[in-house]
């Protein structure tokens, strides 16, 4: 499971990436991920990975909104030889608002729309970033009140 979170500045948008500690992905860069435990269903599953990860409270004043995304994406690791489906959302927060990292990574930063292509290195993550912006920041998106996940 993953979750974009992401905030609008000065006339523009930005993404959270997190730099992951350990193993198998240690040293890259990532949104917020995790997996759903057995008996969560996915939207429990992106509450708590939020609140564990940056803590952040999605029922709280510094998250504006959450979003499911319409594709679940498949993803292989080779090192473990494991398939993923991870279902996809986006979180967005207040332009004012900084996470507060937990132990699986020792890093955030802020990443511009525009440079998305050259600091996020899966093509599924760039996939999904396309969509967001498309469907949920477009102020003409006609998905936008349908992919929102209610509070």
């Amino acid at each position: 499971m993953d979750v974009y979170v992401f905030r609008r500045r000065d006339g523009g948008v930005e993404f959270l990436q997190l730099l992951r500690r350990e193993n198998p992905l240690g040293g890259t860069w990532h949104p917020v991920m995790g997996h759903v435990e057995p008996g969560e269903r996915a939207t429990q599953t992106a509450r708590r990975e939020l609140m564990e990860e940056i803590g952040l409270d999605v029922a709280g004043p510094a998250c504006l909104g959450l979003w499911q995304l319409n594709q679940v994406h498949p993803f292989l690791i080779a090192a473990t030889d494991e398939i993923f489906l991870s279902p996809r959302f986006a979180a967005e927060v207040t332009a004012k608002f900084e996470p507060r990292l937990c132990e699986e990574h020792s890093e955030q930063r802020w990443v511009e729309a525009s440079e998305v292509g050259a600091r996020f290195m899966w093509p599924g993550q760039r996939g999904a970033i396309a969509e967001i912006l498309h469907e949920i920041i477009r102020p003409d998106s006609i998905s936008r009140d349908y992919l929102r996940v209610q509070a």
